[in-house]
């Protein structure tokens, strides 16, 4: 490849803007572990006011952000209720077993649950063979199903249900924003439910590093202990906050853009009879597919792609991801499609 790649792997592989740049450089910055970096602290309490929450933590990533939940809000040898491929369950490579002691119940299909489905699952406290359900954890969206909006509607059926038998809820809302824009509600609205939430500030957002754990102040000043046992304590970390801070003062609008761009590629994906492709599902900036026998493979699709100058992922033998974000256009993302839709 000679020009730079239609990169669509995910929207992980931003690069920060010149603006963004310019506010890292310009960052006031203190210790952060004595709470004196000013730069932290203001994204900790915008972050907070925005998901409608008492407290906010800045963390390194979005994984760290789930493994220190999972501490705060559980106990080795509990079983949390998720989402079936949750990213919880397949994309933190065990830590959550290895960190927390905790085991998994997948519930649903593909990305979303309901409270009865929740509930049915549900494991009693004292029981002398099962494992406690001491967690309930949705996320929204769903990495895996296409990047799919989990209903609020059933989040509040959900937490009112955990509320009622006793049990924590958590909101993976790594992408959380991208579920705000996509639908009617604010990223509060959509994190009110649950007793922690977590967002990611280096997907959509487009910032290169970090994530935001938020929730009761009591949990979130537990949540600083484990964030230190994992070694993610930092200290002028307001160099990294001020990308986070610019993120949510000036990428949140164009996520639209980027919804708009995806669903731009899975419609022309979908009309190629050799693609399966939930067309409807697709209302952010992920695009899940699938191919049906007699075309490539995933492996193949992804390397004669790359020799065309464009990159994605590959979730299994025949499945395939596409991720819009703030350095991909619509004419890039027209030309990832005509090159796709050749190649399958």
């Amino acid at each position: 490849m000679s020009e730079q790649p239609i990169d669509l792997r995910s929207d992980t592989v931003t690069r920060p803007t010149d603006a963004m740049r310019a506010a890292i450089a310009a960052a006031p910055v203190g210790d952060d572990q004595y709470g004196e970096d000013p730069t932290v602290n203001a994204l900790q309490e915008r972050a907070a006011g925005l998901l409608g929450k008492q407290a906010a933590l800045f963390l390194p990533s979005g994984t760290m952000a789930n493994q220190v939940a999972l501490r705060v809000l559980t106990s080795p040898g509990d079983e949390v209720v998720v989402s079936r491929e949750s990213h919880a369950v397949w994309h933190e490579t065990g830590g959550s077993a290895a960190n927390a002691g905790v085991q998994f119940r997948e519930v649903g299909e593909r990305g979303r649950f309901t409270a009865d489905e929740f509930v049915a699952a549900v494991k009693p406290r004292g029981h002398p063979i099962y494992p406690p359900t001491t967690l309930v954890e949705v996320e929204n969206t769903h990495n895996r199903s296409g990047g799919i909006v989990f209903s609020l509607e059933e989040s509040v059926r959900i937490g009112a249900a955990a509320r009622e038998l006793g049990i924590a809820s958590f909101l993976d809302g790594a992408r959380l924003f991208n579920a705000a824009a996509a639908s009617s509600h604010s990223a509060a609205q959509l994190a009110e439910p649950f007793d922690l939430v977590a967002i990611s500030l280096s997907k959509g957002l487009g910032a290169p590093v970090g994530s935001v754990l938020a929730g009761r102040r009591d949990l979130i000043e537990r949540a600083v202990r484990y964030r230190r046992m994992f070694g993610g304590a930092m200290r002028q970390a307001g160099l990294l906050a001020a990308a986070g801070l610019f993120a949510l003062d000036h990428h949140m609008a164009r996520l639209v853009e980027d919804h708009a761009n995806a669903r731009q590629l899975a419609t022309r994906l979908a009309a190629n009879p050799r693609i399966e492709l939930d067309l409807p599902s697709v209302r952010t900036n992920i695009v899940v597919f699938h191919l049906k026998v007699g075309a490539p493979d995933a492996a193949t699709v992804v390397e004669r792609a790359r020799a065309r100058g464009v990159l994605l992922f590959a979730f299994g033998p025949r499945t395939l991801r596409a991720v819009t974000h703030l350095d991909v256009t619509t004419a890039q993302c027209e030309q990832a499609a005509r090159a796709l839709v050749d190649i399958i």
